[in-house]
Parts: structure tokens; C-alpha cells; sequence
């Protein structure tokens, strides 16, 4: 639902935005008889100019750009778990396959587990993936911080799923 309410409202504001570019068009009036100035004459040439233009390119594709943004956008997460899981793949699943543990059998990575060892928290799942410890080896310069932060909060939401 918020997903309509979205593209209403970005529509509306894309509407308005184009309505804020678009001059108006003003009917032209016969040019007045008698005798005029060469600049009189010039600067009413420039005016109309101006004036017959009623739709702006410009403000066109300014709205449809913004309409195309505000249609595609996603929402901004604080962690990408689609990325979790892909850096998770390729990186942990090696020993931590289905949230087991091939190296301590103990050492899972289930909620019951993680709650008994101290790390049921996105925080101390970054610090054990940046620093290892143990057997667990140290992914702080393999890995960049969104994809450590990504892989905690993955890790953290699939615990109690495991």
C-alpha cells in the first residue's frame, strides 16, 4: 500500500513541478498601426518571442525523469539482506552452511546458540566478522563495511529462522 501511496504522490509532485516550468501561453494581438521605433519595434520581436512558447522541453523531461525516480525507487534499508545473503554464499557457507557450524559443532549460528555465546546482536556479529576469533579467521580487510553490516543484519534475521 505504501508503494501507491508513493507513486500518487510522486505523480502529483511531478505535476506540479511541470506545472512550475510551463510559461503560459498568451494570445498574440495584432501589431498597433503607426509609426514605431526600430527599438519599440525590437523589443516587442524578443517579447512575443517568449511568449508563444507554451510547453517548455525542459519541464517536460524534468517531470517525466522525476516520475521515472520516484516509480523505480526502492526503499533505502539500513542493511541490504539481499546482499547479506549473497556475501553470506560466498564467504561463510564453507563452514556455516544452513547456520550450522562444520568447525564447532557448538558454535552454531542459531538463535539458541548465538543468545548462550553473547553474540544475538547485529553489533557483535560485525566485531566477530571484522576480527574472527578462534578457528573463525578475520574477514575485516576481505570484506568492505557495508558488506560486513549487511552479512551481520542477514545473519541476525536468519538466526531464529535456522
Amino acid at each position: 500500500m505504501s508503494r501507491v501511496a508513493s507513486i500518487v504522490s510522486g505523480a502529483a509532485l511531478v505535476l506540479f513541478g511541470a506545472g512550475c516550468f510551463v510559461v503560459p501561453s498568451m494570445p498574440r494581438s495584432a501589431p498597433e498601426q503607426g509609426v514605431r521605433s526600430v527599438a519599440a519595434t525590437e523589443s516587442t520581436k524578443s517579447f512575443t518571442a517568449t511568449e508563444s512558447s507554451s510547453w517548455s522541453p525542459l519541464a517536460i523531461g524534468a517531470a517525466f525523469g522525476l516520475l521515472a525516480a520516484v516509480v523505480t525507487a526502492q526503499p533505502v534499508l539500513a542493511a541490504d539482506l539481499e546482499n547479506g545473503e549473497a556475501v553470506f554464499q560466498g564467504n561463510c557457507t564453507a563452514c556455516h552452511a544452513g547456520g550450522n557450524n562444520s568447525i564447532v559443532a557448538e558454535k552454531k549460528l542459531k538463535k539458541d546458540a548465538l543468545v548462550t555465546y553473547g553474540k544475538y546482536d547485529v553489533g557483535a556479529i560485525i566485531k566477530q566478522v571484522t576480527n574472527g576469533n578462534g578457528s573463525m579467521p578475520a574477514f575485516g580487510d576481505k570484506l568492505g563495511p557495508d558488506d560486513i553490516e549487511d552479512v551481520a543484519n542477514y545473519v541476525y534475521n536468519k538466526a531464529d529462522k535456522w
